[in-house]
């Protein structure tokens, strides 16, 4: 039996407790990160050094990308044609969805580095994601159908009627709550 690896694991490296996973988790995360990174012996030696610079490398890539896109018509407005700009922010999109995924999977990578084993989830169950959604759309639309129609006995469900519509609870008057010395003055 296979071991099971979560949704968003990385194509390229093998699942936690195989006999390769070290070796294609070190090789995939010194490929999410400057070439550079493979000048530190210390990295080599230790993925989960390794690992964590990921991890923090992709966040500021994420947030670089998230800070392009905010500022871009401002910074590139004047300078570009709208049809430029408007594939300026196309770019930043699809970069943006690719550099989060790459992020997931590097958090997820050095999870399994640390020791943590994955289990399925609920949510993970099997499935296209096209199945998943028509049976959440079914199951959605009936649930819509069971609030619209009337119970099966044929009485409504009970439900609270407005404040304003309701009796009163102290008999029918009308009691304000007053400070001590309107009382006083009320009173005298």
């Amino acid at each position: 039996m296979s071991a099971y690896v979560p949704p968003g694991w990385p194509s390229g490296v093998h699942p936690p407790g195989t006999e390769d996973f070290e070796r294609t988790a070190q090789a995939w995360l010194l490929d999410t990160v400057p070439a550079d990174y493979r000048l530190h012996g210390v990295l080599r030696r230790y993925p989960l050094a390794l690992a964590a610079m990921a991890i923090h490398h992709t966040r500021a890539c994420v947030t670089g990308a998230r800070e392009g896109y905010r500022t871009a018509r401002t910074e590139l407005g004047t300078a570009l044609p709208p049809h430029a700009l408007d594939a300026v922010l196309a770019a930043y999109r699809a970069e943006g969805r690719r550099l989060v995924a790459t992020a997931q999977a590097v958090e997820l990578v050095a999870r399994a580095l640390r020791g943590e084993v994955f289990t399925p989830q609920l949510q993970d169950a099997p499935g296209t994601p096209d199945e998943l959604s028509a049976r959440r759309t079914a199951s959605d639309s009936a649930e819509g159908a069971a609030a619209e129609r009337p119970a099966r006995d044929g009485a409504a469900k009970a439900r609270k009627a407005p404040a304003a519509q309701r009796p009163a609870r102290n008999g029918g008057t009308a009691r304000r709550k007053t400070k001590s010395g309107e009382k006083q003055a009320a009173a005298g």
